[in-house]
This record gives C-alpha cells, sequence and structure tokens, in this order.
C-alpha cells in the first residue's frame, strides 16, 4: 500500500490527456534523435580517427548554445511555446534529411558534417527553449516535479532504445538509416503537438521593450537568486569538466577498447540505463523535498563515476561505469530542473530555463574542445581524470553552503 501512494504523483500525471501525449511524440522523438547522435559521432570517427574532430563537431552542435540561448529564452517568453515548438522542429528535421541526402549521394565530408551540425547547434537553443516553456502547460502547477522527473525518465529510455537500435541498424543499412528514422520520428512529433489543446500562458503583462533588456533581466535574477544561482554554478562546473566524456565516447572505443558502433552503443546505452532509473526515482518519489541533497550527492557521485570509468581497462566495468555515471549526473540535472522550474517566476521561465540549457548543453561545447585537444597531448585517461579532480574540490567549497541552498529552493515550493 504504501509503494502504491508513493508512487501515485508519477501515476497521475499520465491522466492529463496533453501530457500523455507530448510524451508519446516527445519520446519517439528522442529515441530516433539519439539514433542520429550516434551515427554522427561515428561517422565523425570513421571520417577522422580524432579525438580532436570529436570534440570540434561536438562543440559546433552545442556551442551556438552558448550565445544564442539568452536570446531564446527572451523569445519564447514572447512568443507562444507551442507555435515555436512548431517551427523548431520542423527545421530540425531538415537537419535529419540533409544528412541523410549528403550519405546517399557520396558527398559527406568533414566540412560538410561539421556546417550540418552547426545549423542544429543554431536550432536547439529555440527547441529547447519551447519545451521547457511548453512542458509546464500541460500539467497543473502542483504537479511539476513528477512531470518533469516523468519526462526525464522518458528522455533517458529514449537514451538507451536509441542507441541500442543504432547498434542494430548502423551496421546493415548504415549512419543514413539512422538519419532517415530520425527525420521520420520528427514528423510524428510534429503531428502530435498539433494534437495538443493547451491553456493559455500566463504571463504579468508587461510592455514588450528591448530583447537585450530581458536577457540581462534574466542573468541578474539568476544571479540574486539564493538558490538557482548556487545549484547553476555546480551544473556548470560538471558541465564543463565530465560531461564531455559522453562525446568523447567513440575515442574511448576506438583507442581503448578497440571496439566498433556496438560497443559504442553499449557505452551510450549503458549511461541512458543508468540516466533512466536516477529519473524514475525522482518521478516515483515525487515532490521536491530533499532533491537539493539529490544535487549535491549527485554531483559527488558524477565525479567518482567518472574516475572509475577512466581507470579501468574492462569494457564490462566500463558500461558499469557508464551506468553509474548516467544515474549522478541525470539525478544532479533532473533534481536542478525540478526545483528551478518549479521556483521560478512564470514570466521569466523562458529565459531562466534558457540559461539552464545554455550550461547543460551549451557548457559542455567549451569542455568538448578542451577535452578533445588535451585528449591528443595527454590522453583520455588523464584528461578526464583531471576533470573529476576538479569536480571534487568544488563539492567540497559547495558543501557548507546546502542547507542555506536548499531553505532557498525548496522552501518555496512547500508553501
Amino acid at each position: 500500500m504504501s509503494l502504491f501512494s508513493s508512487s501515485q504523483p508519477a501515476i497521475r500525471v499520465w491522466r492529463h490527456r496533453n501530457f500523455t501525449l507530448y510524451e508519446i511524440g516527445m519520446t519517439l522523438y528522442s529515441v530516433t534523435g539519439w539514433m542520429q547522435r550516434v551515427g554522427i559521432g561515428w561517422l565523425v570517427w570513421e571520417l577522422t580517427h580524432s579525438t580532436g574532430w570529436l570534440g570540434i563537431v561536438a562543440a559546433a552542435d552545442l556551442g551556438p548554445m552558448i550565445l544564442i540561448a539568452p536570446l531564446a529564452g527572451a523569445v519564447a517568453d514572447r512568443m507562444d511555446s507551442w507555435r515555436l515548438t512548431r517551427l523548431s522542429q520542423f527545421l530540425l528535421m531538415m537537419q535529419a534529411i540533409l544528412l541523410a541526402v549528403l550519405i546517399f549521394t557520396n558527398t559527406m565530408g568533414i566540412f560538410a558534417l561539421l556546417a550540418i551540425s552547426i545549423y542544429g547547434g543554431l536550432l536547439y537553443p529555440f527547441a529547447g527553449a519551447a519545451r521547457q516553456t511548453l512542458l509546464p502547460r500541460t500539467v497543473p502547477y502542483e504537479e511539476f516535479a513528477p512531470a518533469i522527473a516523468l519526462d526525464s525518465a522518458m528522455f533517458q529510455v529514449a537514451r538507451f532504445v536509441g542507441p541500442a537500435l543504432a547498434a542494430l541498424m548502423i551496421p546493415v543499412f548504415g549512419v543514413a538509416g539512422a538519419f532517415v528514422i530520425h527525420a521520420c520520428g520528427s514528423v510524428f512529433f510534429q503531428s502530435v503537438i498539433a494534437m495538443l489543446r493547451l491553456p493559455e500562458q500566463q504571463r504579468r503583462a508587461r510592455g514588450r521593450g528591448n530583447l537585450f533588456r530581458d536577457i540581462g533581466a534574466s542573468f541578474a535574477y539568476v544571479r540574486a537568486h539564493p538558490g538557482i544561482g548556487p545549484v547553476f554554478l555546480l551544473m556548470t562546473t560538471a558541465s564543463v569538466f565530465i560531461r564531455p566524456v559522453q562525446d568523447m565516447l567513440p575515442g574511448f572505443v576506438g583507442a581503448i577498447y578497440h571496439g566498433g558502433p556496438r560497443d559504442l552503443a553499449w557505452l551510450t546505452s549503458g549511461i541512458g540505463v543508468g540516466a533512466m532509473a536516477s529519473a524514475t526515482s525522482i518521478a516515483v518519489r515525487g515532490g521536491v523535498s530533499g532533491l537539493t541533497m539529490r544535487i549535491f550527492g549527485g554531483f559527488v557521485g558524477l565525479a567518482l563515476s567518472t574516475l572509475a570509468l577512466v581507470a579501468t581497462e574492462s569494457f564490462l566495468a566500463g558500461v558499469i561505469s557508464a551506468g553509474l555515471l548516467g544515474y549522478t549526473l541525470n539525478t544532479m540535472s533532473t533534481s536542478t530542473q525540478a526545483l528551478t522550474q518549479s521556483a521560478v517566476d512564470n514570466d521569466m521561465r523562458g529565459r531562466v530555463m534558457s540559461l539552464y540549457l545554455l550550461i547543460f548543453r551549451g557548457m559542455p561545447a567549451i569542455g568538448s574542445v578542451l577535452a578533445g585537444h588535451a585528449a591528443e597531448l595527454y590522453g583520455l585517461r588523464a584528461t578526464f581524470a583531471a576533470g573529476a579532480a576538479v569536480c571534487l574540490a568544488i563539492w567540497l567549497y559547495a558543501m557548507p553552503k546546502r542547507h542555506a541552498i536548499a531553505l532557498a529552493m525548496e522552501g518555496r515550493l512547500t508553501r
């Protein structure tokens, strides 16, 4: 009985039609998106056999987030999230189609792949900002936390299933098959978004003002917030020094484990399984009480699991370490997202959550470039061992502030 009771928040959100439709469409889209991501990573390795190029292409995909995310957030706070989602997802669908066309016509090269990655990187900030403002409209306010955690859990299901399917498809159909499938997933997601019937977005009436003034206000808001500012700082540290390990997995497979696409898919899926388990546990428990300590626990666990990954020469141990890395990373990121979504003022939601995306998706671009070139000089193991050591030092510095952060983030949510 107690188990059922604790599971009620995770069950209750599925009763909302908009949330259920959105998650069905988004999950399939994410599955095919991970297939495309694995395909791009392996294509880079096949074309160059260079960790430096892995870092550059990852940065091309993630880097524009750093410059564009604040602007995308300001646009999301002005524009209807449903319309912005449809437009941005349509343009991203064109990326998958172009990738497939270049492969089928034997005209793909590393610079073409780089340009297409930049194109996707320029669009994702707007798609991400739209998603962050659309998801809360699918459930009542009091069910934000389990809805966000379930959304993360479904994304992690996709992280497991997508690479596994890519491992089966790429050896048979090549990377073009993954790109075609993602184009189909994009079409399906578009049709699902069109079926949503969402409530009107609630925002305080204000003048249109200047976009750049709106952007500056979002930075000032985060900096002044006693909870959001510190947890965003932790996320930034992890995103720069450890998150790039995911983009370097083809290098681990090729240079350390001497494997192929199937091995890459196993490592990527290991991260997805761990992250899925983490997100599910957050969704099942419901509420936000205690999530601040989960952020701190996930942060230190992420550093330790990274050390375990780089210390082993066993592929099986590497997959297990990848699973722990996925669990701890998602524990930190989902807890941060749930607390921030619930604590932020509604008229600041698009901008603040775009800053979250900037940190979570954009800052790893800086880390990927640095890690890629450092790995060329010192090796993958030494590079990420040093990054984990930096995170452990930051964790020791931040731990004394954890109670004040929890009061700032969770106090408002329990009112």
